[in-house]
């Protein structure tokens, strides 16, 4: 039977009993009902995995010995900035899931002109909370020992103007080459995906500005979680770990 993968956020030593987390004991006591005597591997986002062994177990709380560390070799060499204008209903989470699946390292949603969601203080403070914990989801299901973090939301212009030594790229179909013809001088990306409709002609002009190289995925239009998704893989497939 496979070992479940479980997050918990705080400090793992190897030979300590370790009481986990609400969410952690919940998952494992209340969803997996898994008892005492059985093994759940656990990370916490140093890089990793923990074998740990219940020790008691309820509905509400769950205590583990740790047995053993290993580091878990499963990040890119390739460092993924994503930059992803809000899009609507499950496509962010969507977007979000996958692009973790892939080996994104950070993800800043952001608001542009043609920005179809509204979202300010509590709601998008909530909403920031429920995409970090897809986030998680996702690492636990694709092996990863790395959380990727959720930035605040913020204006596409100030995501564009943060200084940064990245590479930088915007997708746009009317670019003159593709990621293929890519060199990159750094292992660092910024990959900025704009919404449903598109960046208006002031904020392309505006990543032009802040030193941003337009790519073509190819000759067809891509919703904006496909385009994503598609960019992250070959960026993967050229550059990381992808093969």
């Amino acid at each position: 039977m496979r070992i479940p993968r479980i997050y918990h956020s705080s400090s793992l030593t190897v030979g300590q009993a370790c009481p986990l987390d609400e969410e952690a004991a919940v998952h494992v006591g209340r969803v997996l009902r898994m008892d005492v005597g059985e093994q759940v591997s656990l990370f916490n986002g140093d890089g990793n995995e923990y074998l740990s062994e219940i020790q008691a177990a309820s509905k509400k709380n769950v205590t583990v010995n740790v047995l053993s560390s290993v580091t878990n070799h499963s990040e890119s060499p390739l460092n993924l900035h994503l930059g992803q204008v809000i899009s609507r209903g499950d496509r962010m989470d969507f977007t979000l899931q996958k692009s973790v699946e892939l080996g994104v390292n950070t993800i800043t949603p952001l608001f542009s002109e043609r920005c179809g969601v509204k979202l300010t203080g509590e709601r998008l403070e909530k909403k920031i909370q429920q995409w970090q914990k897809i986030v998680i989801s996702a690492c636990e299901q694709s092996g990863r020992s790395q959380v990727p973090i959720v930035r605040p939301a913020m204006p596409l212009q100030r995501w564009c103007s943060e200084h940064s030594d990245a590479v930088k790229l915007n997708l746009h179909p009317r670019a003159n080459h593709g990621i293929n013809a890519l060199e990159l001088p750094t292992k660092r990306v910024r990959l900025l995906i704009g919404p449903e409709g598109g960046l208006s002609a002031a904020e392309i002009n505006m990543t032009a500005e802040h030193q941003f190289t337009d790519i073509l995925l190819g000759p067809r239009v891509l919703r904006t979680e496909t385009a994503a998704l598609c960019a992250i893989s070959a960026l993967q497939l050229k550059f990381g770990d992808l093969s």
